[in-house]
């Protein structure tokens, strides 16, 4: 037996009983705030929104398609060498390194720099060559770090996702191009900020203004300036990486916090020269739209309950024929959804229609689920909130001997 009910986006608890919805009035004279957003409005051909402490995608525009990403393949490469690496090793610089084209640090076979150091030029300044010297330290070679990338993008979901460079030029093998898609790419910031163990290193990175550093003998100076434009655009800009190649064309990934709200916004294919500020045009309109209309709810905040019968049961009383009805009871911890108003949550009791006799208090009778959108988001056991004993032999003669057969004192 299934029994389910909706919540709406305005509902302050999920505590009812079997059905109907709960919404609080609107305020008298409460302006509507709701501005609805279309594909159209936006330059990038693939953009998406996520709610970044679910990973729930908000906003989307061919958010599956697969597109190369440029520059913004550098956030998995620099988690990797945070999680992988030590920060105080020295990289010498191969030839390979040396030879990648611009944008480049403009380091030398030979040369050598820790690995810490390096990371900063990757991510302010967005260096080929050092994304290059970075993989071959961590992963051992060019190739053995994008299988490394590739794993850990299967890891946290993005089954869209195929790496081939650590610096996000344009490549393709025999099993297809260096790829993304805006939807996977929003997943990998997710993972950058919020799930990490290095998370809080990566954010100091990406948010650094500027940072010099030598190589390892002194004999040459460097300096880098963040080029994430986004970090002065909005309150609460967090961090995010820019791309760009020929294929690939202007690439965004950035994420904002504001309260206890985080969003991120991915965006591949957001115009070509002449049209660079495209890329944050789209990205202060997707994070705008995410803060006026997305605020977090809360529910489970009371017990959950449904009555489920007990055949051939005996709850005291006269144990007469038929079905004994029991509460079966959840008690959910509070959880906070982020939702926009109008926004369902569906709770659905999983029970059976009606479970034989005995059954002891606290013993499963079914789930309670809640989901948004047909994902399920929290399931918690419905168990009895009361024994019932079987009505047989033994429970009708005790009846019988205490209603009748006991002796006065």
């Amino acid at each position: 037996m299934k029994i389910r009910r909706t919540l709406t986006a305005l509902a302050c608890s999920a505590g009812l009983i079997l059905t109907g919805f709960f919404s609080v009035p609107r305020e008298a004279g409460a302006q509507e705030t709701e501005v609805e957003i279309a594909a159209s409005q936006l330059y990038a051909q693939s953009a998406v929104l996520m709610d970044a402490d679910s990973g729930r995608i908000l906003f989307a525009k061919n958010g599956q398609e697969e597109r190369a990403m440029a520059s913004t393949t550098k956030i998995m490469t620099c988690i990797l060498a945070l999680e992988n690496g030590d920060l105080s090793e020295e990289i010498a610089v191969s030839a390979e390194a040396a030879s990648q084209p611009a944008v480049k640090l403009g380091m030398k076979e030979g040369q050598r720099f820790q690995l810490n150091d390096l990371l900063y030029s990757l991510m302010l300044e967005s260096h080929n060559d050092s994304a290059v010297a970075v993989a071959e330290c961590i992963g051992g070679s060019v190739e053995g770090f994008a299988a490394m990338m590739n794993r850990k993008a299967m890891e946290i979901g993005c089954s869209d996702t195929y790496f081939i460079t650590p610096n996000g030029l344009d490549a393709e093998d025999e099993t297809g191009k260096h790829h993304t898609t805006a939807a996977d790419l929003a997943r990998i910031m997710k993972y950058c900020i919020m799930d990490s163990e290095k998370k809080d290193a990566f954010l100091e990175i990406t948010r650094t203004e500027s940072y010099q550093f030598s190589d390892c003998d002194g004999s040459g100076s460097y300096s880098c300036s963040n080029h994430n434009t986004f970090l002065h655009m909005m309150n609460g800009a967090l961090s995010g990486k820019t791309g760009f190649t020929a294929d690939a064309g202007y690439c965004y990934v950035g994420a904002l916090r504001e309260d206890d709200r985080t969003f991120i916004v991915a965006l591949l294919a957001c115009g070509w020269p002449n049209n660079k500020g495209y890329k944050w045009s789209d990205t202060r309109k997707l994070m705008e739209y995410a803060l006026e209309n997305y605020h977090y709810r809360e529910f489970g905040t009371e017990a959950e309950t449904v009555s489920v019968a007990v055949e051939n049961g005996s709850a005291g009383g006269f144990p007469g024929a038929g079905n004994v009805q029991v509460k079966a009871c959840a008690e959910p911890s509070p959880f906070r959804v982020l939702l926009k108003e109008g926004e369902e949550i569906s709770v659905e009791y999983d029970v059976h229609e009606a479970v034989k006799a005995p059954i002891e208090k606290g013993q499963t009778m079914g789930t309670v689920i809640y989901s948004l959108g047909g994902e399920t988001i929290r399931e918690y056991p419905l168990t009895a909130d009361v024994s019932v004993q079987e009505r047989d032999f033994a429970v009708c003669f005790s009846y019988i001997r205490d209603c009748f057969l006991l002796v006065p004192e």
